[in-house]
């Protein structure tokens, strides 16, 4: 297996969990967020029900495949969309065999 089908594989497996979908939602329409606002925000606008440190996985597991970019302010951590690796999955070769000829 390839380098670029590991990543394949990550990404898609991120991108596998309903929860983790809302959270780049989420950070899509504001971000710098902290877990707080994210996670509330989240949970007003689903109809998801968890705890904040199992959204957090979510939230480290996103990081993991870069996904999600974070930096410190203070003790705060804000949490901020990378879109290149989902740039990046749409341009895979195994996903474009099944985009539509014109």
């Amino acid at each position: 297996m390839s380098a670029a089908d590991d990543d394949l594989n990550r990404l898609l497996r991120a991108l596998a969990d309903t929860t983790r979908r809302y959270i780049i939602d989420e950070l899509a329409r504001r971000e710098r967020q902290s877990l707080f606002e994210i996670y509330t925000r989240v949970m007003s606008a689903s109809d998801i029900s968890q705890s904040r440190q199992g959204f957090s996985r979510h939230l480290a597991a996103l990081e993991e495949v870069g996904i999600i970019e974070v930096e410190w302010q203070g003790t705060t951590k804000l949490h901020t969309l990378n879109k290149q690796p989902l740039a990046s999955l749409m341009q895979h070769e195994w996903l474009k065999q099944f985009e539509e000829k014109t």
